[in-house]
């Protein structure tokens, strides 16, 4: 019995496997003497909102930025600057990184709010598209859905609304509205009662469309959609002040 050994292919992996390794150790050493030859600062969505520009990223990094230029990129803890940086809650995400120029990119992503709270016995607040409750800004206000009433007060109690009992509803009803150019450009406000009764506020009409809770969204809206395209047009815009959606399979107007 012969045992052949194919020797030549093992030699060849060997010699690939060495020089993998001395690529990595290559590019590992190269990439710790690399100096920052600029900063540049990226943020996404600022067509949408301007909460944030490049001189609060460069205040959130808490670096001396003049003596960034030249600075050796292995002694900068990458992590821990974005990590500054996130502690703003207008920032979703922030990633830093070298680019093939040298350039330290400093990339931030901004929340978009769906909403702004507003009340009477403190400052207001905006809703951010994952729950989050961010603070207003006297840089930019969002043309946003109002959310008013004696309930808002709750959700100042959490960082983010989806951890209120209600808040997975209330986020579904939002979203529906941001992304819907019927309920955007329809509703105005949401007033929410002590009991998370839902009051809506139209753009146009003098009506108050009594929506109840947050649930049954598609339902709800699918009835206040055929009053508005059917029955407001022909009995008028201003016939009826109360509308309720409250009950299964009709909808009282008065």
């Amino acid at each position: 019995m012969k045992i052949k050994f194919n020797i030549g292919n093992k030699v060849k992996i060997g010699i690939a496997l060495v020089l993998l390794f001395f690529v990595i150790a290559f590019s590992e050493r190269q990439y710790g003497d690399v100096t920052v030859k600029d900063v540049v600062i990226k943020i996404e969505n600022i067509r949408e909102n301007h909460f944030i520009d490049e001189q609060d990223i460069v205040q959130l990094m808490q670096l001396d930025y003049a003596n960034l230029k030249g600075a050796n990129l292995n002694r900068l803890s990458l992590k821990e600057i974005e990590n500054r940086i996130k502690t703003d809650r207008f920032i979703k995400s922030a990633q830093l990184y070298s680019d093939v120029k040298g350039n330290l990119v400093v990339k931030a992503t901004l929340r978009r709010p769906v909403a702004r709270i507003v009340r009477a016995d403190g400052p207001d607040a905006y809703i951010g598209e994952d729950g989050t409750i961010m603070p207003v800004s006297e840089k930019y206000t969002s043309r946003v859905v109002l959310i008013s009433g004696s309930y808002v007060r709750q959700f100042f109690l959490v960082d983010n609304i989806l951890k209120h009992d209600d808040g997975h509803e209330l986020m579904a009803m939002l979203q529906t509205i941001r992304n819907d150019d019927f309920w955007r450009a329809q509703v105005a406000q949401l007033d929410i009662d002590s009991k998370g009764r839902i009051f809506i506020i139209p753009q146009v009409g003098n009506q108050t469309i009594e929506f109840g809770r947050a649930d049954k969204l598609e339902t709800k809206l699918r009835k206040l959609k055929i009053f508005y395209k059917e029955i407001l047009p022909q009995m008028g815009w201003n016939k009826y002040k109360r509308i309720s959606l409250e009950f299964d399979g009709q909808i009282v107007a008065e």
